[in-house]
C-alpha cells in the first residue's frame, strides 16, 4: 500500500507531504519526498513489527504510528475514511509481523534506524579505559561480551541479573555522552530529538526488564533485583542535566546535599490563627503565562515513555518536573473562585428556584480561569500537612442596586471587585483555607467561608488518576457542601473529571463527566452534563445542564454551550440569557507574602521549585522537588514505625470524607478563618 500524507516535520516545524510506502512482505513503512523519488533512499523508515497505530483526538483525518524503537510518525489523512484505510492496513500488518517476531522469526529489517545509528556511535566513541584503572565520575564501560553461563544452582537468576546490571552500566554511559554534548551543536546537539527519544526509551526498557524479573523472582520466593538503585547507585540520571552542588541562579540549591536545615515534619511546625489584614492583593492573579514556560511540548511523551504504562494508576508516578503548573494543587481549588461576587450574591435572592439558577451560574462559570492554558499541565501534587489560605474583598452593591431579577441579568450585571469604583457600601469577606489531610490516597480538603452572608461550603476531594494509552485521567472523587445558613439549605454537588489528550504531541485538555447539584430541603435538582469531544467532529469543552423542581419534575431551566467560552441559559418562561465567561471580570485573590507565610503554606513550601521553573531551571526545580517528596516519604515511615496517625490541623475525618473543624454556625458574624 502506498500514498500520499501528510506528515509533521520536526525539522520543517509543521506539516509537509510526504509518499509513504507500506512493504507488507517486510513489515516496513517508509516515506519519501515525492512519488517519483521511490526508487532512491527514503528520508525516514520504521518497522512495523510491535508499533502501535492510534487515531487522534484531534481531528477526523490525523493518526500516529509509535513503533517500537521509539519513533513516533504523526500523519494526517485527506479524509476520514482514507485514514481508516490507512490504520486498519497498518495494523494488520503490524499484527502479523508482531506475531512472526514472538513465536520465533526474525524481522526483516533492511537498514538500522537513526536512532540504533546514533547509539551505535555514542557507544563506539566511548574512551578506552584501562581494566585496573577507573576515570572519577565515569562508567567503566565493559565488553559487549555476553556474562558466561553459570550453573543455576544457587541463584537462577544470576545471569539475567548480570545482563541487567551491564545494560545499567552502558544507559549510564550513554548519558553521559548525551549529556557532554553542546545543546546547539551541529549536526547533533543534547537537544536532539533522538537523543531524547533513545534516553528515555532506554529507561523504559530497563524499567519494563527490572519488573519482570521482580515478578519472576517473586513467583520463585527469590529476593528481588533492585534495578533502579543499580542505576542511580552508579549515577544520579535527572531529565535536565548533572546535579552539582552549587548555588543555583534562582538563589536555591541543586543538591540534596546543599540543601541547609534538617528534616521538618509538618505535625512539628503547627500552624498558629491566620492574620488576613497582612495579606497583598495577588499580583500574579489568572494569566496564561503561568501556565505556560514549557516551549518544546512534544518532548513530554519522550519523558512519560520511560514511567507509563496501559492503566497504570499514576498516584505514585513521579511525573517530569517540566509539566508542572507554577502552583500547589490547594491553590488551584481556590483559583476556582474566580467571580466571588456571583458567589456572594447567591444567599441574597427572594427565592429557592433564584437561589438554585444562581448556584447553577456560579458553578458553570468557575472553572475557566482556573484553567486557562492551551497545553495541558498539571499543579503540584500538595505534600501531607500542606496548607493554603487566601481571602477575597468584593465591594457591595449600592442598595438602589436590584438583585431580584436573576433570570434576566445580563453578564455584565455581574459586576467584578475591579469595576465597582463608585456606589458601593464597604466591602464583604471571603475567606478560603485548604490543607492536604491525606498523602495514601491523595486527599485535599477545603473550606470556603462568608460570616456576613452567613454561608459556607466544605468538601474534600480524593483524585485518583490513570493513564489511558493516548491520554491521562484524573478523577475528583468527593463530594462539595454549599450551606446557606439563614435559609437552612445545603447543595451538594461534585466536580467533573479532566483529561489531558493527545499526549504523543501536543497535549490539551478537557473535561468529562455527569454532575448532579441536589439541594434537599428545596427539593430542586441539576444534572449537569461537561461532554468530551466525539471522536468524528464535534466541539470542545461543550456542557449542558437541567434545572428541575423534584416534586413535579418540571424543567425551569435548559443550559447549553461551553464551560469557557458562551453559556446559554433558557428558563421556562422562555427567556434567554447568554453569558460569555471571558467576558466575565475576574475578582483575583489575596494572600500573604511568602516570607510571612509558614513552612507548609503552598507557596514558601514550593517557592525554590516556582523560582527554578521561572528562569527554565529543569535540573534545581526537579532537585527541590525531590527534597520536598523524600521528607513527605520519611515522614510516612517515621509515623508508621512509632503507630501514629497524621494530626491534621484544620480538618478532621467526618464519615467519609473530611470536615472544617469550626464551621461556621448561624448567626456568627465574625467567623472562625
Amino acid at each position: 500500500m502506498e500514498g500520499l500524507l501528510n506528515k509533521y516535520t520536526n525539522v520543517m516545524k509543521g506539516w509537509q507531504y510526504r509518499w509513504f510506502v507500506m512493504d507488507a512482505d517486510s513489515g516496513m513503512l517508509e516515506y519519501f519526498e515525492k512519488e517519483e523519488h521511490k526508487k532512491q533512499r527514503p528520508r525516514g523508515y520504521v518497522h512495523l513489527a510491535g508499533a502501535v497505530i492510534s487515531p487522534s483526538d484531534e481531528d477526523s483525518q490525523t493518526f500516529s504510528v509509535s513503533a517500537a524503537n521509539g519513533e513516533i510518525y504523526r500523519l494526517k489523512a485527506s479524509s476520514t475514511k482514507e485514514r481508516q484505510l490507512w490504520i486498519d492496513k497498518l495494523r494488520t500488518t503490524a499484527e502479523f509481523h508482531t506475531n512472526h517476531m514472538t513465536s520465533g522469526g526474525q524481522q526483516s529489517v533492511r537498514r538500522e534506524s537513526r536512532s540504533s545509528s546514533l547509539l551505535k556511535t555514542l557507544t563506539d566513541v566511548a574512551p578506552p579505559k584501562k581494566k585496573t584503572e577507573v576515570v572519577p565520575h565515569e562508567v567503566p564501560v565493559k565488553s559487549h561480551k555476553a556474562p558466561a553461563p553459570r550453573p543455576h544452582t544457587l541463584d537462577p537468576f544470576r545471569e539475567v541479573k548480570e545482563y541487567i546490571s551491564e545494560a545499567n552500566e552502558y544507559a549510564v554511559h550513554l548519558v553521559d555522552k548525551i549529556e557532554s554534548l553542546p545543546m546547539s551543536a551541529e549536526p547533533i546537539g543534547g537537544l536532539d530529538k533522538d537523543l531524547l527519544l533513545l534516553k528515555a526509551t532506554s529507561t523504559a526498557t530497563l524499567s519494563s526488564l527490572g519488573q519482570c524479573l521482580r515478578m519472576l523472582q517473586h513467583q520463585q520466593g527469590g529476593a528481588s533485583y533492585d534495578w533502579h538503585e543499580s542505576l542511580t547507585s552508579q549515577r544520579h540520571v535527572s531529565i535536565g542535566g548533572s546535579v552539582e552542588d552549587h548555588p543555583s541562579r534562582n538563589g536555591s540549591f541543586s543538591s540534596v546535599t546543599s540543601a541547609p536545615g534538617p528534616i521538618v515534619f509538618p505535625e512539628e511546625k503547627p500552624e498558629g490563627p491566620i492574620n488576613h489584614t497582612d495579606e497583598e492583593e495577588d499580583e500574579k492573579g489568572y494569566t496564561d503565562d503561568d501556565l505556560e514556560g514549557v516551549e518544546e511540548h512534544k518532548t513530554i511523551i519522550l519523558h512519560l515513555l520511560s514511567q507509563l504504562k496501559l492503566g497504570m494508576d499514576l498516584t505514585k508516578v513521579v511525573l517530569p518536573t517540566f509539566i508542572l503548573e507554577r502552583r500547589s494543587l490547594l491553590e488551584m481549588f481556590a483559583d476556582c473562585m474566580a467571580h466571588p461576587d456571583m458567589f456572594l450574591k447567591i444567599p441574597d435572592l427572594p427565592d429557592p428556584e433564584s437561589r438554585m439558577l444562581a448556584v447553577i451560574e456560579w458553578y458553570l462559570t468557575s472553572f475557566h480561569a482556573a484553567r486557562q492554558g492551551s497545553v495541558a499541565k498539571k499543579p503540584y501534587n500538595p505534600i501531607i500537612g500542606e496548607t493554603f489560605h487566601c481571602s477575597w474583598k468584593v465591594p457591595k452593591k449600592s442598595k438602589n442596586t436590584s438583585t431580584n431579577n436573576s433570570n434576566v441579568d445580563s453578564a455584565e450585571n455581574d459586576v467584578s471587585p475591579q469595576q465597582q469604583s463608585g456606589g458601593t457600601d464597604g466591602e464583604t469577606k471571603l475567606f478560603f483555607c485548604a490543607e492536604q489531610v491525606s498523602h495514601h490516597p491523595p486527599i485535599s480538603a477545603f473550606y470556603f467561608e462568608c460570616p456576613e452572608k452567613q454561608m459556607s461550603m466544605n468538601a474534600s476531594i480524593y483524585t485518583k488518576s490513570r493513564f489511558y494509552g493516548m491520554s491521562i485521567g484524573v478523577n475528583l472523587i468527593g463530594k462539595v457542601c454549599l450551606r446557606l445558613l439563614e435559609h437552612g439549605e445545603e447543595y451538594v454537588f461534585g466536580l467533573p473529571s479532566a483529561y489531558a489528550r493527545s499526549i504523543l504531541t501536543v497535549p490539551w485538555a478537557e473535561m468529562g463527566d455527569k454532575i448532579s447539584i441536589t439541594c434537599a430541603k428545596t427539593g430542586y435538582s441539576a444534572a449537569i452534563t461537561f461532554h468530551t469531544k466525539p471522536f468524528y467532529g464535534g466541539k470542545l469543552h461543550r456542557v449542558s445542564a437541567e434545572v428541575k423542581r423534584e416534586g413535579s419534575g418540571e424543567v425551569i431551566c435548559r443550559v447549553q454551550g461551553e464551560w469557557n467560552s458562551l453559556l446559554e441559559f433558557t428558563y421556562a418562561d422562555g427567556t434567554k440569557k447568554v453569558i460569555d465567561v471571558k467576558d466575565i471580570p475576574i475578582g483575583k485573590k489575596r494572600v500573604r507574602p511568602v516570607k510571612l507565610q509558614g513552612d507548609f503554606e503552598s507557596r514558601r513550601l514550593w517557592q525554590h521549585v516556582t523560582n527554578a521553573l521561572k528562569v527554565g531551571d529543569i535540573n534545581t526545580a526537579s532537585e527541590h522537588k525531590r527534597v520536598l517528596e523524600e521528607r513527605q516519604r520519611e515522614g510516612e515511615r517515621h509515623r508508621k514505625e512509632s503507630g501514629t496517625p497524621f494530626p491534621s490541623k484544620f480538618f478532621h475525618k467526618e464519615d467519609e470524607g473530611w470536615s472544617y473543624n469550626n464551621l461556621l454556625k448561624k448567626g456568627d458574624t465574625k467567623g472562625t478563618l
